[in-house]
């Protein structure tokens, strides 16, 4: 039956336990006194491979060789390892003189002891003395040294330096051992350990047990070195993979802040973007994938190089999502991510947004007040379901809009509906300064670690551009638009003190318009940028995007884009709900 105990098997498990505890006794009681202290040593040693190296953390690893030392072979232990060693490099081979630059890892001692004995803190920096000290001798033999009784004169060469030798003395430290950590061949620091009091001076057997022990434990300390190195090239890898700087944006202020996980095995996978597009409009884009390592963060480095090319081709960011699905599907590592792209369009303060399995951007009003943005939840990019729906979405100004990953609000023990409500309580209780300095700490789960790398965009809007920035009209449709948009334009010129662009920008206007009569049905609207560049934007509601043509010596048109082409920086188009736009780019000279 489901839940009937077996009363009878459970029997049979406390009698073989009794029959193992007596056999046991039998074989201890026939052992002389040596083989009983080399069964005990031998079983401590067993056991410092399940006490030593539980992770992959260098000071933990250290810390746990100290405390196993204690007070089994020492009265007091440290261990120090090298600083080239902790910079990432190779460790050092046992030769030259010795005098390497030490940091002290752990430290561990019987009660009191530590106290006065006062050794280096936990991370500072020992540089190499000029006089000849027994962990000098050890780095550069690679031996062990074993002082039995530690007569008057050896204390300097126990000691750094002199204060702390009197230390010793007073503490009534007699015996001193220090074994050198040694991993495939590689020097990595050393262990010291001494004795005080009336305890029996460390012996041959000592420094024999103490080898043993350092032998195992430079294993764990190299592991947890070449993994911290791994880490530490995935983490720059990663960061590397992100945007240095923020490109400026018209009507827009953007800031953005990547923290790596405090969990090794969490780094790689987040990323985001910030993308100037044709018109003053900005793409805002963050990302994650859905795994970690260097395989995350090279397909971080992918997703973000073919996001940025398909943004220059003036999609939109539902058709962007799309074709940066297709390209996902070819990676031959078949990673999966979230992905939320947020367009900005400083005409009339609005975004459009997309988001393919990302948690919803939250929107922080200049009143303090935050709500989540509720935009259509398509599949993660990689799974291969298509289309994705957009919504669009007018923000007042003063407007924080908050992108972000799910490590920002990722949590082990609570729902995510939790974190959603945290985080809009903390973020409507912070100050602008505060959100613009992206304050990803204090966006935390309550006393949880950050066990997941995030990332926060934070841009703040500046209300509808107009005037001297921005000035959109709207054309008649019929044949006196050309003339119209060349007085509109001259005249905006003249007003931003850019009378020497009039000419050369009539032209380019005059090329837009028409085509928009000929292919469009009929111009739409005539808006002009003035940031770091001059744009010119036609709309119109036709299908078919421009391109150039090649035209012979008799053909009588097909000319105005080639113009277009020589005369401006760069042109393009792209599509919109009713139609297209058709821009062109200018120097400001």
């Amino acid at each position: 039956m489901g839940g009937r105990v077996d009363v009878g098997h459970g029997r049979k498990q406390l009698e073989g336990l009794r029959v193992a505890r007596r056999l046991t006794a039998a074989l201890t009681q026939g052992l002389t006194p040596r083989a009983r202290v080399a069964r005990d040593q031998l079983g401590w040693l067993n056991e410092a491979s399940v006490r030593i190296g539980t992770t992959l953390d260098l000071l933990t690893t250290s810390q746990e060789l100290a405390d196993f030392a204690v007070p089994r072979l020492a009265d007091g232990a440290a261990v120090d390892l090298l600083e080239s060693v902790l910079q990432g490099e190779e460790g050092e081979r046992p030769s030259g003189s010795g005098r390497s630059v030490k940091r002290a890892m752990a430290v561990a001692s019987i009660d009191g002891l530590a106290e006065q004995l006062e050794p280096d803190k936990v991370g500072e920096i020992s540089a190499p003395r000029e006089r000849e000290t027994y962990f000098s001798r050890a780095m550069a033999t690679g031996r062990p040294v074993l002082v039995s009784r530690i007569g008057p004169r050896e204390y300097g060469r126990v000691a750094p330096t002199d204060s702390a030798a009197d230390k010793l003395r007073q503490a009534g430290v007699h015996s001193y051992l220090m074994v050198p950590l040694i991993a495939r061949g590689v020097l990595l620091g050393a262990a010291d350990f001494v004795r005080v009091g009336s305890r029996p001076g460390f012996t041959e057997a000592d420094l024999a047990l103490a080898t043993q022990l350092a032998s195992k434990a430079a294993v764990y300390v190299d592991n947890a070195r070449l993994y911290g190195r791994e880490r530490e090239h995935v983490a720059r890898l990663q960061r590397n993979l992100l945007p240095h700087a923020t490109p400026r944006t018209p009507g827009l202020g953007v800031t953005s802040r990547y923290t790596p996980t405090a969990d090794p095995l969490g780094v790689g996978g987040d990323w985001f973007d910030v993308a100037p597009l044709p018109g003053g409009r900005t793409a805002l884009v963050v990302g994650d994938v859905m795994s970690h390592g260097l395989a995350a963060a090279a397909t971080t480095g992918v997703l973000r190089a073919v996001t940025r090319t398909l943004l220059a081709l003036d999609m939109t960011p539902e058709r962007m999502l799309a074709r940066l699905d297709l390209a996902a599907r070819d990676l031959a590592e078949d990673q999966v991510a979230t992905c939320l792209c947020a367009v900005y369009d400083p005409a009339d303060a609005s975004y459009t947004l997309v988001s393919a399995g990302h948690p919803p951007p939250l929107l922080v009003t200049a009143d303090g007040s935050a709500s989540y943005v509720d935009v259509p939840v398509g599949a993660p990019i990689g799974a291969g379901v298509i289309p994705y729906d957009s919504r669009r979405v007018t923000v007042p100004p003063g407007s924080r809009l908050v992108l972000y990953t799910d490590g920002l609000i990722k949590s082990r023990t609570e729902d995510i509906d939790v974190q959603l409500a945290r985080l809009r309580s903390r973020a409507s209780g912070m100050g602008p300064a505060e959100l613009d300095a992206c304050a990803l700490s204090d966006l935390a789960p309550d006393g949880d670690a950050r066990f997941d790398e995030a990332v926060m965009l934070v841009a703040a809007t500046r209300g509808p551009l107009a005037g001297a920035d921005l000035c959109l009209w709207d054309l008649p449709a019929n044949g006196s638009a050309a003339g119209a948009a060349r007085k509109l334009v001259r005249e905006q010129l003249d007003i931003w003190h850019l009378g020497d662009l009039a000419d050369v920008t009539e032209l380019v206007v005059s090329e837009l318009v028409g085509n928009a009569l000929r292919y469009g049905g009929a111009p739409g609207n005539l808006r002009l940028l003035l940031h770091d560049r001059l744009v010119v934007e036609v709309s119109d509601t036709g299908p078919d995007l421009p391109r150039i043509q090649h035209t012979s010596l008799d053909d009588e048109g097909g000319r105005g884009l080639q113009l277009i082409n020589m005369l401006c920086r760069r042109w393009g188009s792209c599509r919109t709900p009713t139609g297209k736009i058709v821009w062109a780019e200018q120097d400001i000279r």
